[in-house]
């Protein structure tokens, strides 16, 4: 009876292990094949955001220098961004979308050609967490709510922000829509600061710096559609 419970202690204690690691860890969980239900995933769909940034700049004949050039994004952060290690935040993606001359969908996910793609509540794919270094922690996560759809001109995601202390404001080319669907939200645009609440929205030049963060100590979910300017 003993060795049984004993048996039983360490599974439970390594499934705690598990379950530790895939929290603390930043995955791709939109384009982590082994994360995705129903199987049927082609290669392309199963190349990890990173691998697809290299292969852009590839595409282009770009070093990492000459991609850290375009953007502002050290060679560091891109190495172990190609390199899967950290997922950037939107901002960023949108400049290295801008920078290989690609759709910021594409990094996300290439989609297939449908004049209507779906994604069911259940089924949404979470694309970014937290990183382990205090420099990547951004203050939220995201999932996309068109995927599949390729050639997509926006970017609809579903947002969820944490109390965070980041105060630096970020600037990018396009535009971006908010919808406050919980809790309280501070948006500042320039010098500009409004306190957002559930039901309210906002609508801004990103090319202008900004800034998008909870207030309080609870958590904000918002519906933000972003426009890149990428055609």
């Amino acid at each position: 009876m003993k060795r049984v419970k004993e048996g039983k202690s360490v599974r439970t204690a390594a499934k705690e292990k598990e379950v530790r690691r895939q929290h603390e860890e930043p995955h791709d969980f939109l384009t982590d094949s082994s994360r995705l239900e129903g199987g049927g995933v082609s290669a392309q769909q199963k190349d990890n955001l990173g691998d697809r940034i290299r292969k852009a700049r590839g595409m282009r004949g770009l070093t990492l220098s000459d991609l850290s050039s375009r953007t502002g994004i050290s060679v560091e952060i891109l190495e172990r961004v190609e390199s899967n290690e950290m997922i950037p935040p939107l901002g960023e993606l949108v400049k290295l979308g801008k920078a290989v001359e690609m759709k910021m969908g594409y990094f996300i996910s290439p989609g297939v050609e449908k004049p209507m793609t779906v994604v069911r509540s259940e089924s949404r794919p979470t694309i970014s967490r937290y990183g382990k270094r205090r420099s990547e922690q951004y203050g939220y996560f995201y999932e996309s709510l068109a995927p599949e759809k390729a050639n997509r001109f926006m970017e609809p995601f579903l947002i969820t922000m944490v109390p965070t202390d980041v105060k630096e404001l970020s600037t990018h080319d396009g535009q971006e829509f908010i919808f406050v669907l919980e809790g309280e939200m501070k948006a500042q645009v320039g010098d500009q600061v409004e306190i957002l609440r559930a039901g309210d929205a906002v609508y801004y030049d990103s090319s202008c710096p900004h800034l998008v963060k909870c207030v309080g100590e609870k958590p904000t979910k918002i519906l933000a559609v972003l426009y890149t300017g990428n055609k």
